[in-house]
């Protein structure tokens, strides 16, 4: 399965992107309303969402694809693992409560975190999903980016959807080893529900992680910085040392 270009402008993917909205129309009598991308101050990211299943012709017009969502989080902490998850969203119907539900869906940088504990909840409850992780070992032998990517293929590879789908993956990096057809969209987790959706999974499972290991390791102030590299934490870091969950390949800042 051959992959799509690259498309680091939102107006670009929109272009990649029309034929599929045609190839709807002509097959199913009407346009896909939400061509995955669409500008966030119009609607919000839930709005005419039909992701799940989204009949997609493959290249030669003979295969149906499923769209899924791809994000990471915890990229730049000094502490713990990183997070991904890949969601596929089921049918919205714009007008019943489920899609009042899901306003606010966003970006989870952008969301406040009881809101997004209470999106996380829906979204397990209404889509197909899986969280998965590389381990701080992981990140610290072969690099964060590439155990980025590992977390993702983990999800991937684990969700209940058969391969070849489509994934929309947050940032500009494919997932290698993978069959899916990918497209890359840079702050996809703003533009796209699909990847809005698994960066509050992969948010709220992360932060839950990092609260459970304060309990054991209270010094470093995790359940509040969730191992960002925050005052107390460095300071921690002077007087008691590292633990088994820090990135040692990581600069402290202690010098």
């Amino acid at each position: 399965m051959g992959k799509i270009k690259t498309a680091s402008r939102i107006e670009n993917v929109g272009k990649l992107l029309e034929f599929y909205t045609q190839v709807y129309k002509f097959f199913y009598g009407a346009p896909h309303p939400s061509k995955f991308i669409w500008p966030m101050k119009q609607v919000p990211l839930w709005a005419r969402r039909q992701e799940n299943p989204m009949p997609l012709l493959a290249a030669g017009g003979t295969q149906i694809l499923q769209v899924i969502g791809l994000d990471e989080v915890g990229r730049g902490p000094l502490a713990g693992p990183v997070v991904a998850a890949a969601v596929s969203l089921p049918p919205i119907d714009p007008e019943s409560d489920l899609a009042k539900e899901l306003s606010t869906l966003n970006d989870s940088k952008a969301v406040p975190h009881n809101e997004r504990v209470r999106l996380a909840e829906i979204i397990k409850s209404i889509a197909v999903y899986a969280i998965a992780e590389a381990t701080v070992e992981e990140i610290d032998t072969i690099n964060i980016l590439q155990a980025s990517l590992l977390a993702m293929k983990r999800a991937r590879l684990a969700l209940s959807i058969p391969t070849p789908a489509l994934l929309l993956i947050d940032g500009n990096k494919y997932v290698p080893q993978l069959k899916d057809s990918q497209v890359t969209v840079v702050k996809g987790d703003s533009q796209s529900a699909s990847i809005a959706a698994a960066s509050i999974l992969a948010k709220v499972h992360r932060d839950n992680l990092m609260d459970e290991l304060a309990k054991d390791f209270p010094h470093y102030g995790w359940e509040s910085n969730k191992g960002y590299g925050a005052p107390k934490h460095r300071q921690a870091i002077k007087e008691v040392g590292l633990t088994i969950w820090h990135r040692k390949s990581f600069s402290m800042g202690l010098e």
